[in-house]
C-alpha cells in the first residue's frame, strides 16, 4: 500500500517511512487510572465510574464494536466518554468484550449478545441507557430489542449495510482470500479487519504517517494514544467474522429486517424506547448511507474516532448526546 500510494513521489514514501519509524521508537503515554468498578461475566466485563451525584446515578452502558479494544471510550483522562459522562452523574459504565480463544469458533455476533452482553446488563440495578458506537450500535439494538431499557443512543453504526455500496465487492474479495486461513485458526486476526480498515481510505493511511514525522511533540502523546488503539485488538470469534463480512456486509440481513437474535428479528424502527442516532457526515469507516435513518438523527461534522475524541467532540457529540440522556423519563 505504501508503495503504490507514493510511487510518484519518493519524497512522501520517505516522509511516511520516517513517521512510521517515530511512531515505532516512541515512549507510550501511561493510560488512564483504572475505574473503581466492575462486573464480570465470562470474558466479558463493565468497568464503571459509579455515578452518583446530579445525574442520580442512571445507568449508562457504553457498548464498543467487537473490533479494536474499548478503549476509544476512555483514551485518556482528558478524552474519555466514559468518565466525562460519570461526571455528570450518571452511572457510567463500558463494556469490554475480552479476547476469545479458537474454543469459541462457532460464537456469532448474535451469541455475543446472547451469551454475554445480556446477562451484564441483567445485573444492573435499573433499565439501562444503551450507547452504541459502531458495530456496537447495531449490538444495542438488538439487546434494546430483547430486554428493557431506559434509551438507546447509538453512534456512527451500521444498519443498512447496502449504503458501503461498490467498497462491498472489495471487502468480499478481501474475506475470500483470509477466509480459509481463519476456518483452520477458528479466529479472525485483527490484522485482517486493519487491512480491511485500510482499504477503505489507503490515502488518508499514509498522510497521517507522513504528517507525524514532523509533528510536534506536544501533540505526540494523543496520536500514539489514537493509533495504539486502532491497531490493536483482540481477534474476533470465527462466526462473528464470518457474520460481519457475509451476514452483514454482504447479505445486508440487518437492513433488509432478516437480522434474527434470540428467536427475534432486529428492527430498530419497531422500538418503543426513546431513541437517537448520531451520524457522522464524513465518515469511511461507516458512512453515512449505511445509517438506520431513526427519527431522531443527528448529523455529526466529524470523522468516525474524531466525533468521540476530536477536538470538537465535547460540543458535537458529548453534551448533546448528555442533553438527551437528562431528558428522558424516569422509571416509576
Amino acid at each position: 500500500m505504501l508503495r503504490s500510494e507514493t510511487a510518484a513521489s519518493p519524497d512522501r514514501q520517505a516522509a511516511a517511512l520516517a513517521g512510521l519509524a517515530r511512531y515505532q521508537a516512541a515512549t507510550r503515554p501511561p493510560p488512564p487510572p483504572p475505574l473503581p468498578h466492575e462486573r464480570r461475566h465470562g470474558r466479558a466485563r463493565l468497568t464503571g465510574t459509579g455515578g452518583g451525584g446530579t445525574g442520580g446515578g442512571r445507568p449508562v452502558v457504553l457498548i464498543p464494536s467487537l473490533i479494536n479494544p474499548p478503549t476509544i471510550l476512555d483514551l485518556s483522562a482528558e478524552a474519555s466518554l466514559l468518565r466525562w459522562l460519570g461526571a455528570q452523574g450518571h452511572a457510567a459504565w463500558l463494556l469490554d468484550w475480552g479476547t476469545p480463544d479458537a474454543g469459541e469458533r462457532e460464537m456469532d455476533i448474535a451469541g455475543h449478545i446472547e451469551r454475554l452482553l445480556l446477562p451484564l446488563l441483567r445485573t444492573l440495578d435499573a433499565p439501562p441507557v444503551l450507547v452504541g458506537y459502531c458495530l456496537g450500535g447495531t449490538i444495542a439494538a438488538a439487546a434494546a430489542t430483547l430486554m428493557p431499557v431506559a434509551g438507546l443512543a447509538t453512534i456512527a453504526a451500521p444498519w443498512n449495510f447496502a449504503g458501503y455500496g461498490e467498497a462491498r465487492a472489495d471487502i468480499a474479495r478481501h474475506w475470500a482470500g483470509a477466509r480459509a486461513g481463519c476456518e483452520a485458526m477458528g479466529l479472525v486476526p485483527m490484522e485482517l479487519l486493519q487491512t480491511g480498515f485500510w482499504m477503505l481510505d489507503p490515502a488518508r493511511t499514509i498522510a497521517k504517517y507522513e504528517a507525524f514525522a514532523t509533528m510536534a511533540d506536544a501533540a505526540v502523546p494523543a496520536f500514539l494514544r489514537l493509533e495504539d488503539w486502532a491497531n490493536a485488538g483482540p481477534p474476533l470469534t470465527l462466526a462473528a467474522g464470518r457474520d460481519l463480512f457475509e451476514t452483514m456486509i454482504a447479505a445486508d440481513r440487518p437492513g433488509r429486517g432478516e437480522w434474527r437474535v434470540a428467536g427475534r428479528t432486529i428492527d430498530p424502527h419497531r422500538l418503543t424506547c426513546p431513541m437517537v442516532e448520531f451520524v457522522s457526515l464524513t465518515d469511511r469507516i461507516v458512512p453515512a448511507a449505511t445509517a438506520a435513518d431513526l427519527p431522531d438523527r443527528r448529523d455529526v461534522a466529524a470523522g468516525h474516532v474524531g466525533m468521540i475524541v476530536g477536538s470538537k467532540a465535547k460540543a458535537g457529540l458529548w453534551t448533546p448526546l448528555a442533553d438527551w440522556i437528562a431528558r428522558l423519563p424516569r422509571s416509576t
